[in-house]
């Protein structure tokens, strides 16, 4: 249904959980689809309404708005491949865009598989250098310069050359600096003025770092070389000077597809213009509330002003989400009622399509080593019930903070791997195995490991098992198990290539890992990932750890603008979302053992972990309930003493901790019985449902009706709807159940 002003209206729903629609089923690396099928609209079959109109909507500007995993990637792909196998679309002249290759790679396979194989999807940089190479003797002349894949080293030598002697980090933030500078077109010697107009937390003095960027430059040209942007900006060159060019590329490609269009940057704008011409084929995809990358020159502008260029533009909104349960899209659409700006006023509220799961965790440790190890202990937890390790990510915000959790999982015995590191196709032991799978297609039958063995699976084990793979992992962590975890990674890849192409040959799976080392396309190593949260954009898993969300590192120190702020709170709207099903939010209140607890959680958080009073909250409620929550104003006091309270366990007891305890000894142990049953019943533990110190307030105040109960700190309004009546009838003798009527 369209709004008058040509919008789809919100779907009518009657909770936050289900929309009327079947929860999705996990894809595999190869996902089915009906390309085996003779008629177009069996490219439709599956599709919600908003994904069948995305799909069916071939012609002029279309804008869909896509909120996090509401199947995005679905329905533009099956939106190509309706237009190819309908015969609206000829397949060489779409051109699919992203921003990574893995992504690229995936819509390859997805196309593929849907029968739209001749469609180029490729990322802005692919894109622009495949032009590049081809147009640059007829527009230049000569060889094309040499790609300078890693300009850290030549940043670091017109450092030297200006004689500005730069650390490590400075090294990495000064190299950003410039990539910042050239997508956003700024030439060195405009640099200081652009970076103060925009409000860039510089690594070094302005004037400094545009010396820097200009010796960059000119070691490039007198090397021959050229960077990413470089890559950009020439093509864009090219095509505003030779119009014939321009003309050349715009008959090959005639239809366009960008996806996560709110990371565009202003050259990659640019470079779209001159693909497109004075035409209005383009379909753009994606979700102002996930814009994380304005450092490196992205804006959402370019979306949200979408209609303002093209009036006439259809908008389709996605708002059934299929990955995350109610209790996670809960959380993060709560996360986005709190946001500010333009960007928050296009917001989308979800709608989840799962069942019902459990509510997310938030865990407040002492210290940031108790924080490690209590996400290390629950993470066994989960492995131990069932949860693959590959479907498990810890996420923070600065990589810096990885090493605790490093640590803490090699202690736990739990396997973990770094995004962010070696690059999968890069490794030792996958080119050796990729060498051992090459050689097998080659000799065919005539090679001694694949006697009797007819299944594509059978045939990778048996190929890998002389390289080090076995059937039962090697015990413990370290560098044997990374190793066979990569050769296990290719297993599985090779067993869903089988299931997604019945027939294939040793030799087509040898194309396909070409193919995918070509695009850095890895597949998934079963292992805990670690990860930032930058770093984190685009996957998901099944559990997902959100740690260290302290004031200071989420919203970050350095983020002091409201537009900075709120960056921050998309990010780890950002976050939330990758979760499928387990849901963990923790902090610490002190950075080592012993330390003043100093820090408080994210203010992200009020209004959403149990305690809390939501932003400008005042002492009633809408309902005319009073709050929950304490919502103090000034110190809060020791009831015994008189003594200002500062630490989290004084403020919890509301006392100072040496001052005597009027604790009801029999309450005290009734209430851990208590809790000890709801932790073993809803597989948690037992300070997920209240902590000790919760416990201890609860036994020494001894509350007798509801509101003195949500008056205790680490009772919520969620625990309090989930446990209040139990721990109200503990605490007056009685019989918990007693007098009152089932749940059900």
């Amino acid at each position: 249904m369209r709004t008058a002003c040509g919008q789809l209206s919100r779907p009518t729903h009657e909770t936050w959980q289900h929309g009327g629609v079947t929860a999705a089923t996990h894809s595999s690396s190869f996902p089915g689809g009906p390309a085996s099928a003779d008629s177009a609209d069996a490219v439709l079959l599956g599709l919600d309404p908003e994904q069948r109109e995305v799909a069916t909507t071939l012609r002029g500007p279309v804008c869909v708005l896509a909120g996090a995993g509401t199947g995005k990637t679905r329905a533009i792909t099956h939106r190509i491949a309706y237009g190819v196998r309908s015969g609206q679309l000829m397949p060489a002249s779409v051109l699919a865009v992203t921003f990574t290759n893995r992504a690229a790679g995936e819509m390859r396979g997805r196309l593929r598989t849907l029968g739209a194989g001749g469609v180029q999807a490729r990322t802005f940089h692919s894109a622009a250098l495949r032009q590049l190479q081809y147009f640059w003797p007829k527009a230049v002349g000569g060889e094309v310069p040499r790609l300078l894949e890693r300009k850290i080293q030549f940043v670091a030598e017109a450092g030297a050359r200006c004689r500005i002697r730069l650390d490590r980090n400075e090294l990495r933030d000064v190299t950003g600096e410039i990539e910042w500078a050239k997508v956003t077109q700024t030439v060195p010697a405009d640099y200081p003025v652009a970076a103060l107009k925009s409000g860039r937390e510089a690594p070094r003095d302005l004037a400094e770092i545009a010396q820097i960027y200009g010796t960059y430059e000119q070691l490039k040209r007198d090397r021959g070389m050229i960077d990413f942007e470089d890559v950009l900006l020439l093509t864009v060159g090219i095509l505003q000077d030779r119009h014939d060019i321009a003309e050349q590329i715009r008959t090959q490609y005639q239809h366009f597809v960008v996806d996560e269009y709110q990371d565009v940057s202003p050259l990659q704008q640019r470079l779209l213009d001159l693909w497109l011409g004075e035409r209005d084929s383009l379909c753009v995809v994606g979700d102002a509330s996930q814009t994380i990358y304005s450092f490196t020159g992205a804006t959402p502008d370019h979306l949200l002003n979408f209609r303002t260029r093209y009036p006439q533009a259809t908008v389709v909104k996605l708002v059934r989400d299929y990955r995350s349960t109610p209790q996670v899209v809960h959380l993060a659409n709560g996360l986005l009622n709190q946001a500010k700006g333009r960007a928050a006023e296009h917001r989308l509220e979800l709608i989840s399509q799962r069942e019902t799961g459990p509510d997310p965790v938030h865990a407040e440790f002492a210290d940031e080593p108790a924080e490690a190890e209590g996400v290390a202990k629950r993470i066994r937890d989960l492995i131990a019930a069932g949860v693959p390790a590959g479907e498990i990510a810890v996420l923070y915000r600065i990589n810096a903070q990885s090493e605790v959790y490093e640590q803490a999982l090699a202690d736990a015995g739990v396997p973990y791997q770094l995004r962010g590191a070696e690059r999968f196709f890069e490794r030792q032991e996958v080119q050796k195995a990729l060498l051992a799978l090459r050689g097998a297609a080659r000799s065919g039958g005539n090679d001694p490991l694949l006697d009797d063995v007819v299944e594509l699976g059978s045939q990778v084990r048996a190929v890998l098992s002389s390289t080090g793979w076995t059937t039962e992992p090697p015990a413990g962590s370290g560098a044997v198990r990374d190793q066979w975890e990569s050769l296990a990674a290719l297993v599985r890849l090779a067993e869903d290539f089988a299931r997604s192409r019945p027939g294939a040959t040793l030799a087509d799976l040898t194309i396909e890992l070409e193919e995918r080392k070509a695009a850095q396309h890895a597949p998934t190593v079963q292992g805990v990932t670690l990860a930032s949260l930058h770093a984190a954009k685009g996957l998901e898993w099944d559990a997902v750890f959100l740690a260290g969300l302290t004031d200071g590192m989420m919203p970050i120190t350095y983020a002091k603008t409201d537009e900075q702020v709120e960056e921050e709170r998309r990010l780890l709207y950002v976050g939330v979302t990758r979760a499928r099903v387990h849901l963990t939010l923790s902090w610490a209140l002190s950075r080592a053992p012993g330390g003043r607890a100093s820090r408080r959680p994210s203010r992200f958080l009020n209004g959403l972990r149990p305690g809390s009073a939501a932003p400008g909250a005042g002492s009633g409620s809408a309902d005319g309930r009073a709050p929950r929550g304490r919502g103090r104003r000034g110190p809060a006091l020791c009831r015994v003493c008189g003594k200002t309270l500062t630490e989290a366990g004084e403020l919890k007891l509301m006392r100072c901790e040496d001052c005597p305890s009027d604790m009801d000894e029999g309450l005290y142990e009734r209430l851990r019985e208590w809790r000890a049953a709801q932790s073993k019943e809803q597989g948690l533990p037992a300070y997920c449902v209240f902590t000790d110190k919760t416990l201890i307030a609860i036994a020494e105040a001894a509350p007798s009706e509801e509101g003195e109960l949500s008056m205790i700190s680490g009772v919520g309004g969620r625990k309090l709807d989930r446990y209040g009546a139990d721990v109200l009838a503990i605490c007056a003798g009685q019989e918990v159940g007693a007098g009152r009527p089932d749940d059900a």
